[in-house]
């Protein structure tokens, strides 16, 4: 019986060989995919959170609609609240889901509890303390200190 493969100029070595590399290849250089596309999640991620705290200081200071905001911080998602208190019934809340697999895994605000306002005169956050973003083997810690400023 004739090889098919050497009518062609291939020789089955020949074929085993450019199978092995590719396959060395891919063993190579998925994982590397993944742990990219881990680190891009994970930024988007902390883009969320920063921005969500960002704007909601921003809207206190402009004393948008009159009301002073915060953030409300969630396993999946930042919720931007108006007032003093999260009220999760206000049709005005403003919801950003965090893109799975990336969560929020530690919520340490002074005080306890999961929700920081800023002041309206001041611009100054009720709470100090971190929140923690936890995507596969990243982690990100989002820091916000006593007069607002974050650092991750």
């Amino acid at each position: 019986m004739k090889n098919i493969f050497y009518k062609k100029g291939i020789t089955v070595l020949e074929l085993l060989i450019v199978l092995a590399v590719f396959s060395l290849l891919a063993v190579v250089v998925l994982p590397q995919f993944s742990k990219i596309r881990e680190r891009q999640i994970a930024s988007n991620s902390l883009n969320i959170v920063v921005e969500s705290l960002a704007k909601s200081k921003a809207d206190t200071l402009a004393s948008v609609d009159g009301y002073n905001y915060g953030v409300q911080f969630e396993n999946n998602r930042v919720i931007i609240f108006r007032g003093n208190t999260y009220n999760s019934q206000d049709v005005n809340n403003v919801i950003y889901n965090i893109v799975s697999p990336s969560s929020i895994t530690n919520i340490s605000l002074s005080g306890g509890g999961s929700a920081l306002y800023f002041n309206k005169l001041s611009g100054l956050p009720n709470k100090s303390g971190s929140v923690t973003l936890t995507t596969g083997s990243v982690v990100k810690n989002i820091t916000i200190n006593s007069l607002g400023v974050l650092s991750f």
